[in-house]
């Protein structure tokens, strides 16, 4: 039986530190995760200027914000789509390596391929939480700051605002990793981004809430997590479709990069290069 051989504390940092240098190098990951995080905040401000148009030509001015308005700074087309490119450059940061051979020279320095892996696990993870927490942060002050025309704008302790952050903030990363372990798998570019983009976003729409299996299939994954997560009203008691937990949903959080990892790390491991 095989085991796992890390290095060293200080060898780990080297990778670490390496793997770092090899993505801020790519120019092209940072214009691309500006333009996502762009497109998220502006999809924000249009949804909320949209409902204070709507509030306007009501002529109301709510006394308390009804429980939708907050979360004009979620919308679904904006998150989608960094769901998509965090995705993509997650498995760039590995199917790159494949492409230009750089990873027999990465493997032969560092015979340790699960620390490689871990090493890559560890720096996709930083970087789109920052990304993501940006990103939320960003999306729900400037949809809140417009929304304070109308007296609609609420804080960030608002009830379900603080958890609808995070689970936004966390969506990024998550999708980052699933892409880094479909990269480790299939290793070919193009074929890597539509199994993700397949399974992050064209999966879902497969299963419907009317019936409790299909339910259940559609509650495992992350999109339909993120959307329980960032809702702020209970389901709908009278609804004949089946509704995610709160709890079920953050346990899909954590079990996809974790899958995602663990299968990436045993795929290296055991086949060649």
């Amino acid at each position: 039986m095989t085991t796992l051989t890390m290095p060293s504390p200080d060898r780990f940092g080297d990778l670490i530190a390496a793997e770092w240098i090899k993505t801020r190098s790519l120019r092209s990951t940072w214009w691309t995760i500006a333009l996502a995080g762009l497109f998220v905040i502006g999809s924000a401000a249009v949804a909320a200027l949209a409902d204070r148009h709507n509030l306007a030509a009501a002529g109301t001015s709510p006394h308390g914000p009804a429980d939708f308005l907050p979360f004009d700074a979620f919308p679904q087309p904006g998150y989608m789509t960094l769901m998509l490119v965090a995705g993509s450059v997650g498995a760039i940061t590995i199917v790159s390596e494949y492409s230009s051979g750089l990873i027999r020279t990465t493997l032969v320095a560092v015979p340790a391929r699960g620390a490689v892996i871990l090493a890559k696990a560890t720096v996709t993870t930083a970087l789109w939480t920052a990304v993501g927490t940006v990103v939320a942060t960003g999306s729900f002050l400037v949809s809140q700051a417009i929304l304070n025309g109308r007296h609609a704008g609420v804080p960030i302790t608002h009830p379900g605002v603080p958890r609808a952050l995070v689970a936004s903030a966390l969506l990024a990363p998550i999708c980052a990793l699933v892409g880094l372990g479909l990269g480790v798998l299939i290793r070919h570019s193009a074929a890597t981004m539509a199994t993700c983009a397949f399974t992050l976003l064209m999966l879902p729409t497969v299963f419907s809430q009317s019936r409790r299996w299909s339910a259940d299939a559609n509650h495992m994954m992350v999109v339909a997590a993120w959307q329980r997560l960032v809702q702020n009203w209970d389901p709908d008691p009278h609804s004949r479709g089946f509704s995610a937990t709160v709890t079920g949903s953050w346990t899909v959080y954590g079990l996809w990069p974790l899958m995602a990892v663990v299968v990436a790390v045993l795929v290296v491991r055991r086949r060649d290069v």
